[in-house]
């Protein structure tokens, strides 16, 4: 349930009103727009009557939201949310690139990636130190000295650091080192990890899972934003279909839906989704074009001889190249990037 406060309410009022619905249990989200304050009550609901509430003079409206996810929902946040990561505003006018290889494997090839995409205008590092794959027997990541290797890459080139966790031993680790916090595919309703990454304040990349419903995912979200932590982005990077002449299949319909329904961020993996280099690029320029408000890019200096997913990964000089063509299409939409 939401309450909309007259523009003019004073904060005395809205406090008091507050004040209020927490001594009967509820817990309040408060978002402040240019227009209006609203007041989104958290908890059962059904026991409220709308009615009721409206004998304050202060209250607009009261409207009951149907949809399971409260935080994360739009009408509890009419105004788009932007995520700060160290400085890189995600979200709002700016469409926002994460680069980086697939997986760390030296730090020469690391840091000389990151200078690359730096160069040709990506404002994030996006690299994996631990990698979760479905055979046991491929390469796992370097684990915590790849977290190594990422921060002298920031330290080299001032870009912040995205990469993914895997379990909550490593929470603190990734609170002191990384600037994003990561949640994969598999992970997405690891709901202990999830709650478990919401009690810290670190923004959160949470992959899209590999069979998982908007719902679902935004669900997922609600978990960590119930703990108390809003800083959310979310990714689509393709779910799981009967086709397999790609990786997966690229849904870019969920970046309007989760815009319709959501005031989170999302941006959107190309390289996962497709899993083929060369779709990559114009998978990228799509996903701008629908209103991502980033992407996440594989970027390799030698694809071919990569120890992870070399196969999706560009060459930087053609991520450079598509960098070019984004801003084109970034302009033309009225975005930045």
């Amino acid at each position: 349930m939401i309450i909309v406060l007259k523009p003019n309410a004073p904060a005395v009022e809205r406090d008091r009103i507050i004040t209020n619905l927490e001594k009967r249990g509820y817990k309040i989200d408060v978002s402040r727009g240019d227009q209006s304050t609203i007041l989104g009550i958290v908890g059962d609901t059904s026991v409220l009557n709308p009615h009721d509430l409206m004998v304050n003079d202060w209250i607009e409206k009261v409207m009951r939201v149907q949809e399971p996810f409260k935080r994360a929902n739009r009408a509890f946040h009419p105004e788009d949310s932007v995520v700060d990561v160290a400085g890189v505003p995600i979200g709002g006018r700016t469409i926002q690139v994460m680069a980086g290889p697939c997986s760390v494997e030296t730090k020469e090839q690391v840091t000389g990636i990151a200078k690359s995409v730096k160069m040709a205008g990506a404002h994030l590092l996006r690299g994996g130190a631990f990698k979760p794959r479905t055979s046991p027997y491929s390469f796992q990541g370097l684990g915590a000295p790849g977290l190594d290797l990422l921060k002298e890459a920031k330290a080299e080139t001032g870009l912040p650091i995205v990469t993914e966790i895997m379990s909550e031993d490593m929470i603190d680790r990734f609170v002191e080192d990384v600037d994003m916090i990561q949640v994969g595919a598999r992970n997405m309703q690891n709901f202990s990890l999830l709650k478990a990454l919401g009690r810290t304040r670190k923004p959160i990349l949470l992959k899209r899972g590999l069979a998982a419903t908007v719902q679902e995912w935004l669900m997922s979200a609600e978990y960590i934003m119930a703990e108390g932590n809003p800083n959310v982005v979310l990714c689509e990077r393709g779910i799981r279909t009967f086709e397999n002449y790609t990786r997966n299949t690229l849904d870019l319909s969920a970046v309007l839906a989760v815009k319709k329904l959501s005031h989170l961020p999302v941006i959107v993996d190309p390289s996962h989704a497709a899993g083929l280099w060369w779709m990559v690029p114009q998978l990228a320029k799509a996903a701008v074009a629908a209103g991502a408000d980033g992407l996440l890019i594989e970027v390799h200096n030698d694809p071919e001889a990569a120890l992870c997913d070399g196969a999706q990964s560009l060459k930087p000089e053609r991520f450079a190249e598509l960098m070019g063509e984004l801003k084109g299409i970034a302009r033309i939409i009225g975005r930045d990037l």
